[in-house]
């Protein structure tokens, strides 16, 4: 790297407010991994501890926070975390490129609309008939597209990533490896003593800018579509069942699970393994907390948590009441005691047990 520390605050649009602006910035790192000579940022205050033991020589912060060792070099910013990503993309490792073209392993249906001159199609990948592939599109090694699926400008399907029949991509959609879009939902009539298959004819429809992390599942609708908003971001491990609707740029965490029919508005955020009961409403810039249990409508802005979930508050208090059960108990256990006392007379046995009972 070895730049001075002035380049980088013009980068960044930043401002040095300590330290010297020709002092030789010779890499970048995290708070906890930085050594002398490279530079570091502050996003979330919770690790301003941490900043304090750090060994790095300068740091990136918001124009804001005061509390910073006094042997660091500081440039301020209105986005850390958003003004720290412009140096890894000027100074990191140089991404991979790939020239346009169709490996000659992989299998392009005649039938398939692609410009070979404008695409990257790898080692492997299987395009079926009908399948329309916007310009500036990567289809790396594995890849399956499914007949008549239609992908938009600029798409990136990473290896062995999975986009079934009739699915219809926006533009920059990226697909990490292991996805599956376009599994038939999960729905089955029980009939004559057995689960009968029941047909899943929709799509899934994923809006531009939509990422969707590995081993991620979103199944197709029965009928018309499973809906995944414009910049929306969904991580590893998810499963959205048929025929959801989630809105614009809201952020599913891993291990969440959204049972079928559910809607999600805009700007909706759940955390690791919340989970989500059916046929529900979800309103705009709702939070559920990790591990949630949605299972009624949540019509309002706000923060959620526990299970049922509730406003932070109340659930907070509701995931404490558990812990100070065994107090309770013997609390309890003290005061019958003390009114057996004031009556002249021990607990009968039966209360006593009932209370160790309790208290075990």
């Amino acid at each position: 790297m070895n730049t001075s520390l002035n380049k980088i605050a013009l980068l960044v649009e930043g401002e040095i407010t300590a330290g010297d602006p020709d002092m030789v910035v010779t890499g970048f790192n995290s708070i906890q991994e930085a050594e002398p000579g490279e530079i570091t940022f502050l996003g979330n205050p919770r690790y301003a501890v941490a900043l304090q033991k750090s060994s790095a020589s300068a740091v990136i912060v918001d124009r804001q926070f005061t509390d910073l060792p006094p042997s660091m070099a500081v440039i301020r910013v209105e986005n850390p975390t958003l003004k720290f990503s412009t140096i890894i993309q000027r100074y990191g490792p140089p991404k991979q490129t790939f020239d346009p073209g169709v490996h000659p392993t992989a299998f392009v249906s005649p039938k398939a609309q692609i410009n070979v001159d404008m695409t990257y199609v790898g080692p492997n990948v299987v395009i079926e008939d009908g399948a329309i592939i916007g310009d500036g599109s990567f289809i790396h090694a594995g890849a399956f597209i499914g007949r008549n699926t239609r992908l938009g400008a600029k798409c990136v399907i990473h290896a062995n990533a999975v986009v079934k029949e009739r699915c219809k991509l926006g533009n920059r959609v990226i697909i990490h490896s292991g996805a599956i879009i376009g599994t038939d939902g999960f729905g089955y009539e029980f009939s004559e003593g057995k689960h009968l298959k029941i047909d899943q004819v929709g799509i899934v429809q994923l809006d531009d800018d939509v990422e969707v992390g590995s081993c991620t599942t979103i199944d197709r609708a029965r009928f018309g579509r499973t809906w995944i908003g414009e910049g929306t971001k969904i991580d590893n491990l998810v499963q959205i069942a048929h025929n959801c609707v989630i809105g614009k740029h809201c952020v599913i965490v891993a291990q969440v699970g959204i049972s079928g029919s559910t809607r999600l508005g805009d700007f909706v955020t759940m955390a690791g393994q919340v989970g989500v009961a059916g046929h529900l409403t979800i309103g705009n810039k709702v939070t559920f907390l990790a591990k949630s249990g949605v299972t009624k409508d949540y019509p309002a802005p706000g923060a959620y948590t526990g299970y049922p979930a509730k406003p932070l508050i109340e659930g907070r208090r509701m995931l404490t009441y558990p812990a100070r059960v065994p107090e309770l108990l013997d609390r309890v256990k003290e005061l019958e005691e003390r009114l057996a006392a004031l009556d002249g007379k021990k607990p009968t046995k039966r209360k006593k047990a009932k209370a160790e009972g309790a208290a075990e």
